[in-house]
């Protein structure tokens, strides 16, 4: 008997998912609230759209839902999976990433999407998929550690070997292939997924997406009133740059969104408001943004 679809079932989770991080990130900041932009897209769907800017801990926090169609996927969605190419999907998804003002709480990002395509005369072809992965700029070995085990225990119901496996493939996803650097210091990312069966699956997406909140809001709120000075802002300015490169020339979800002729702004809204280049630039030995490369942007098992 074929498993049954219910994509009813995944977009109200993915748009409450949407409303308690945004809820609570608010609460965190104290002062700004969220805007919302709600969007549709002239070939099928449309997505809300929220984001907080000029905070009193966040400089800027984006999150979106977004549920999309169309009559191709493009070829972001099938570089892994040939074979669906040509046929019609539908995908929806959150996907967040917020930029703090302090230097000592690191950018963090979340995704959770699901992915279905159709063909006339076949069954559809569904997947989930997304993680959350965390970019500190200031390395402490209590943080690292805590948002690890909270990775793992959002795996821990789904079999032993689950943590490893996707805890390996986001320290393989979020590296800055010509810079030979990690983006972060991971934390969880899977795709395709769907062995398991609809039902499973979706409860794994669910799961990640559930353990967001208790990984990230303790870390800021252990860090967010750490004094820090100009020396620190420059250097999270000059890190944020690695953001944008990977965001630009590797991410899947941004390619996806501008294959599919998604809403511009709120494909880019994961970029950070300010951020500094500059040429050649090296830590000096001995000092935290050393450490910061020689023991945090390097793989390691945390838990």
């Amino acid at each position: 008997m074929t498993e049954t679809l219910d994509l009813a079932a995944v977009e109200h989770y993915f748009r409450a998912l949407q409303d308690q991080i945004c809820a609570r990130l608010a609460e965190l900041d104290g002062a700004a609230r969220f805007r919302e932009d709600a969007w549709t897209r002239a070939t099928g769907g449309g997505g809300r759209t929220r984001v907080l800017t000029d905070g009193a801990v966040f400089e800027q926090a984006g999150v979106n839902f977004s549920e999309v169609s169309g009559d191709a996927l493009p070829p972001a969605a099938t570089v892994k999976r040939p074979e669906l190419a040509g046929r019609a999907f539908r995908a929806m998804g959150v996907s967040l990433v917020v930029h703090p003002r302090n230097p000592y709480v690191p950018t963090s990002h979340c995704n959770v999407r699901c992915f279905v395509a159709t063909k006339a005369y076949t069954e559809p072809v569904f997947w989930f998929g997304g993680g959350f992965d965390l970019t500190p700029y200031y390395g402490f070995d209590e943080d690292a550690e805590h948002w690890h085990r909270t990775a793992l225990a959002a795996c821990t119901l789904f079999g032993r070997e689950v943590y490893p496996r996707y805890k390996q493939w986001c320290d393989e996803y979020f590296y800055l292939k010509h810079r030979d650097e990690q983006r972060g210091i991971g934390g969880l990312f899977f795709d395709d997924l769907n062995e398991w069966g609809f039902a499973r699956s979706f409860a794994f997406a669910r799961s990640v997406g559930d353990h967001y909140l208790a990984a990230y809001a303790p870390i800021v709120e252990r860090r967010h009133a750490t004094p820090f000075g100009e020396r620190e802002r420059d250097f999270q300015l000059y890190r944020r740059g690695r953001y944008v490169e990977f965001n630009l020339v590797y991410d899947r979800g941004t390619l996806f969104g501008l294959q599919t002729g998604g809403r511009t702004e709120s494909i880019l809204m994961s970029l950070p408001p300010k951020v500094r280049f500059r040429y050649n630039w090296q830590p000096q030995p001995g000092t935290p943004e050393a450490d910061l490369y020689g023991r945090f942007l390097k793989p390691r098992e945390w838990v």
